[in-house]
């Protein structure tokens, strides 16, 4: 990624989203340019209009973090934004190697065998661990069931990027397809800031930007987000309706990897499908053995 680049666009698209009247500054009159301008960040910052001015052309390297702070604050970004903001300093100063551990690609990682076994002792509801690309790198039983649809990709990782911008099945699988496309470009863009020298990512967010116009949208957007906790709705090819709890667990012995588990309500339609999706699941790995036995 071209770290000039993503500071510039965005600080602007930051600076376009605080109106003054949100920002506490007159509005004015003859506004050429949506949200606020570069001098009132600058003054709401506390550094002059050519320093800021400065850093909104890219130039982020040897920013003190009191600056990043104050600009983070001037521009009313959120805990996502900030931690974005401080990642493309760090990598603008060519630091982000020393400071964040190694990250490890999709080709060559492999799943240890006491995590494959923690993710099967999840019985009822998917597990699985992805990366930041959103590769599913491992899972457990109801996990391949759930995203069985995406792992039809045989040719490479099934990653649920690609799965939701480039399969037209994914518009049925998330009913609320336009939040599953944004959360699913934030954290890209969030894990980009991270780490701007992932060729595997930069191929993946070329490929998505030239096959698809909604992704491309997005990704100009510059929109970032933390994905801990939350409900999501689905409807799976073979259970139907699903609203299910998740949450993500940053992996402290795997740098850079979450782990997800989601859960319906007790009692709810959604566990009695969950339970469906459990003994198709059982069902093809039966078949599986069958067709490998003969």
């Amino acid at each position: 990624m071209d770290n000039r680049r993503e500071v510039r666009e965005f600080l602007v698209s930051r600076r376009a989203k605080i109106s003054p009247e949100q920002a506490g500054v007159p509005a004015g009159t003859n506004r050429r340019v949506p949200g606020l301008r570069r001098a009132e960040v600058a003054v709401l910052a506390g550094v002059s209009i050519e320093y800021y001015a400065k850093l909104e052309r890219g130039a982020l390297a040897g920013v003190s973090p009191s600056v990043l702070t104050a600009i983070a604050r001037a521009l009313q970004l959120d805990d996502a934004e900030r931690a974005h903001l401080f990642n493309l300093a760090r990598a603008a100063d060519g630091s982000s190697a020393l400071i964040r551990p190694r990250r490890r690609t999709a080709r060559s990682w492999s799943v240890r065998p006491s995590l494959q076994w923690t993710l099967d002792a999840v019985t009822h509801g998917p597990a699985f661990v992805r990366n930041g690309r959103m590769d599913l790198l491992a899972a457990n039983r109801l996990g391949r069931a759930f995203y069985a649809e995406a792992y039809a990709d045989a040719q490479r990782p099934a990653n649920i990027a690609r799965f939701t911008f480039l399969d037209d099945r994914a518009h049925r699988f998330y009913p609320e397809w336009d939040l599953a496309a944004d959360v699913c470009v934030a954290i890209l863009h969030t894990e980009a800031g991270r780490d701007p020298h992932d060729k595997e990512l930069h191929d993946l967010v070329g490929e998505l930007s030239t096959r698809s116009n909604e992704f491309r949208a997005r990704w100009g957007a510059h929109d970032v987000r933390h994905h801990g906790t939350g409900v999501k709705k689905y409807r799976h090819h073979v259970v139907g309706d699903l609203t299910l709890a998740y949450e993500g667990l940053e992996m402290a012995a795997e740098p850079g990897l979450t782990l997800t588990i989601y859960t319906a309500e007790p009692g709810s339609t959604s566990e009695d499908a969950l339970r469906l999706l459990a003994s198709w699941a059982a069902s093809q790995d039966a078949e599986a053995r069958t067709l490998l036995a003969d």
